[in-house]
């Protein structure tokens, strides 16, 4: 124990002697570990943002939209035709038992109108299970029920974006009236903020009414009955691959596809699509980690560098030192003990660099990060490794001089 204190000492003393060539050595350390902090902190936060989009359409959630199809030898693409109805909703919550519940919903871009203000929104026409199914709490007022939707009632709940336009700060829009292409409606509730989807539309950018109002009074139709999407939700995250399974079974047998035949609807997992998105990400981080690493490697190199100038700057003291009976070990230690204590100062100011970085980046450029306790202690334990790996040649180096050379030295 004695001998580490002495050593220590030794050797920190040594580095006191030359601060500025110490800093710009520790330099490649620091902004090494503060280049790996930051780049994992961004991948991570990006990473929690995109599950975060996904998660807010629904949990183990499947979409059913129309698909492509041909006609008199012209083919349409998504959504060209509508292939989808109401029919199709009912029996595949019925027929599917894999199936929790399910809503459906018809889509158009609408001008609604409070007072002098007007906004151009997407209307909805929903059946009631639409807020059960896409996990969406009302914090102002309630959802329309299975009675609205069988008298066609005249009932709207507002996104949060639709309310921010047309209220005035403080103002209830509960109970208000506004008029959709000339229809007046009540709002009755105003939906709680979802924010963007990962494609970057606005979810809380909507107006939702019941499914026979908005077919029979705002939006029309071309086939009474069509709708634009089915949500279906599975009972659980592990029932998603078959209740996949289980709506296009059913779906070839209402629409009478044969085996030979392309679909004219399509059917997308969102857990598999926020798989794809974190498979993505961590790619990503990967990437940006193997580049940020490049900068420890660098500074390693700038260690070894230093601590062979050293080395030969040192050589008299060296050799007067086992002279005077230091053995090899002692030397070897010594310069290993510099080594590492550059890495770890090192390291220990660029985890704080890294993460001053990591909340700057997020609240300057709205850009949302997510610091990470492994990240933070393994760029700080590998910046140490480096210090040992990288000191240890001039270490070695150092410890084999011939003391009698090395007192010659000039």
């Amino acid at each position: 124990m004695k001998l580490f204190r002495m050593t220590m000492h030794t050797a920190l003393r040594a580095l006191r002697r030359n601060k500025l060539r110490s800093m710009l050595t520790m330099l490649g350390i620091i902004i090494g570990v503060a280049a790996v902090i930051s780049m994992v902190s961004i991948g991570q936060g990006a990473d929690a943002e995109v599950q975060k989009q996904i998660q807010s359409l629904g949990n183990n959630m499947l979409m059913v939209m129309p698909g492509a199809t041909t006609s008199a030898g012209v083919r349409s693409g998504w959504g060209g035709v509508s292939t989808l109805s109401v029919g199709d909703a009912v029996a595949i919550g019925k027929e599917c038992p894999s199936i929790a519940s399910v809503t459906y919903f018809k889509r158009q871009v609408v001008q609604i109108v409070y007072g002098d203000q007007n906004w151009s929104t997407a209307a909805q026409g929903a059946n009631p299970t639409y807020q059960k199914v896409r996990g969406w709490p009302v914090v102002n007022g309630s959802f329309f029920t299975p009675r609205d939707e069988d008298t066609a009632s005249r009932v709207v709940v507002l996104g949060q974006t639709v309310v921010d336009h047309l209220f005035g700060p403080g103002e209830d829009p509960v109970g208000a009236m506004v008029r959709i292409k000339d229809v007046p409606f009540r709002v009755i509730g105003v939906l709680e903020t979802k924010g963007q989807t990962a494609w970057g539309q606005d979810q809380d950018d909507v107006v939702i009414m019941p499914f026979s109002t908005a077919e029979r009074r705002v939006l029309g139709t071309q086939f009474v009955g069509s709708v634009d999407m089915v949500f279906a939700s599975a009972v659980s995250a592990g029932a998603l691959s078959e209740a996949e399974n289980e709506i296009t079974a059913l779906l070839h047998e209402r629409h009478h596809i044969q085996p030979n035949q392309e679909n004219d609807f399509t059917v997308r997992n969102l857990n598999d699509i926020a798989k794809a998105s974190e498979t993505a990400s961590k790619v990503m981080t990967s990437l940006l980690l193997s580049v940020a690493s490049i900068s420890l490697v660098v500074g390693g190199i700038g260690i070894m560098n230093i601590l062979l100038v050293s080395v030969t700057e040192r050589t008299r003291e060296i050799g007067l030192r086992m002279a005077l009976g230091a053995k090899s070990r002692h030397i070897l230690l010594q310069f290993l003990v510099e080594a590492i204590t550059l890495s770890m100062v090192g390291g220990l100011a660029g985890s704080l660099l890294g993460i001053a970085s990591a909340q700057l980046i997020s609240y300057f450029a709205s850009w949302p990060t997510l610091l990470s306790a492994p990240a933070v202690l393994g760029s700080f334990l590998f910046s140490g490794a480096v210090g040992v790996f990288f000191g240890f040649y001039p270490a070695r180096k150092a410890s084999q001089l011939d003391p009698i050379a090395a007192l010659r030295y000039e």
